[in-house]
């Protein structure tokens, strides 16, 4: 756990005020009386107590706060008897669903050991892995429904730091990490705010044209990638900023880069292949290739973490099916720092990507997201997973295809094409 304390911090602690600011401001838009929940790593406390301190400044109602360990995750995977993997904490999660449900608004901070558990037995992560994901799916669908405003940032922990840093000594590590983490989120300069206000306006316009066009579907071709992605019926883009059900808008991911919509989860087909790792549950997984046929990963391995990841798409039948396809150039801020975060809130805004799982029912025009029955019929996809995974590269061409069979290209070499 990073041991500095908030006095001798090897970074800048002016910086996490400003990241404190625009998470509460920008990330959620915080409202006056309004509830939050925040959970994190014990080792983000520096950044934890600014968040509460400037959530109450913005009028909050009661900041409640979920701390998590490292020491304390292996400590269940080191003398926990394997049944009680099967089990998980339903009843926090059923808390946290209705919290939303009133109005309670989410904050998660990231911080932890990316490879935390990398040495553990791949089934045993796997048994956890399956009854959290069972578990949590009440809280989740809230998340994914976007009933609440909500926000996800990072804090530069020791040993994340140290996977992104190997060559660094730990507090260098650190120092390096919070560098990056501050340009890449925009916090770096003297008015962040309006920072992220014309960052905004340039995903803005990006996911207007994207809903103009009105694709019926998108065409990737990459070495190792020939792969045709349906777009579901009223689909619609989405891009930082978004207005959650309960009328607030807000930038759920800081940083974001990407404009995102809802594939047709019965039709895609075709070969891709992964460019960066995926780091899930604690486990690095790499080389990703998959075929699919239908909608459905009919064929898939991975050169490092098969186990783990052939688990992840056997989580439930939704799990083989996209819920997610994002577009992020290639030239984006966390592509030209050359580092991998072994994070995906940072990696997927380096790359474009896609995500097995859960679809966002806010990616649908009018009122179709209002009802899963409606969201279903429209091709969104359902299930207790929702993973990321990298496909973009310099090498990467992605082409629109309108219901008419018209090609218009969307990116070349992995760069936005349009005029």
């Amino acid at each position: 756990m990073n041991s500095f304390p908030d006095e001798d911090l090897p970074f800048d602690a002016k910086m996490l005020d400003r990241l404190a600011e625009v998470s509460i401001r920008v990330g959620l838009n915080l409202q006056e009386g309004q509830d939050l929940i925040i959970t994190a790593p014990v080792e983000s406390l520096p950044l934890v107590r600014r968040l509460s301190a400037e959530a109450y400044k913005s009028g909050a109602g009661v900041v409640s706060t979920i701390l998590s360990d490292d020491l304390l995750t292996l400590t269940r995977y080191n003398h926990a008897p394997d049944e009680s993997l099967d089990a998980a904490p339903s009843w926090m999660f059923n808390g946290m669903a209705e919290a939303f449900d009133n109005n309670t608004a989410r904050l998660a901070v990231s911080a932890a050991n990316p490879l935390l558990l990398a040495d553990q037995d791949p089934a045993r992560v796997a048994r956890a892995g399956k009854s959290m994901s069972l578990a949590s799916k009440p809280a989740m669908e809230r998340i994914t429904n976007f009933v609440t405003n909500w926000n996800i940032i990072s804090y530069p922990g020791a040993a994340w730091a140290k996977q992104v840093f190997p060559d660094l000594d730990e507090r260098d590590a650190v120092s390096a990490l919070a560098e990056a983490i501050f340009s890449i989120s925009r916090v770096d300069n003297s008015d962040p705010i309006a920072a992220w206000g014309e960052h905004q306006k340039t995903l803005t316009e990006r996911q207007d044209w994207l809903n103009e066009m009105s694709f019926h579907s998108l065409r990737y071709t990459a070495p190792g990638t020939d792969l045709t992605i349906g777009l579901a019926e009223g689909h619609e883009w989405k891009g930082g900023a978004s207005t959650a059900k309960n009328g607030i808008t807000c930038t759920p991911n800081i940083p974001t880069e990407e404009v995102f919509t809802t594939p047709h989860s019965q039709r895609v087909n075709g070969t891709v292949r992964a460019t960066k790792p995926l780091v899930y549950r604690g486990t690095l997984i790499d080389g990703i290739e998959v075929e699919f046929e239908n909608g459905t990963i009919v064929r898939a391995r991975a050169d490092v973490g098969e186990e783990v990841f052939l688990n992840l798409i056997d989580t439930d039948e939704g799990a083989r099916r996209l819920g997610e396809v994002a577009l992020v150039p290639h030239s984006s801020p966390i592509s030209e720092s050359g580092l991998l975060f072994y994070n995906t809130l940072y990696d997927e805004n380096a790359s474009c990507h896609i995500a097995l799982g859960q679809c966002y029912s806010k990616c649908f025009k009018g009122e179709i997201g209002n009802d899963p029955d409606k969201v279903r019929e429209a091709g969104g996809n359902s299930s207790n997973i929702h993973v990321d995974w990298m496909i973009g590269s310099d090498r990467l061409d992605i082409d629109g295809i309108s219901e008419d069979g018209k090609i218009t290209p969307i990116m070349r070499n992995g760069e936005w094409a349009y005029d």
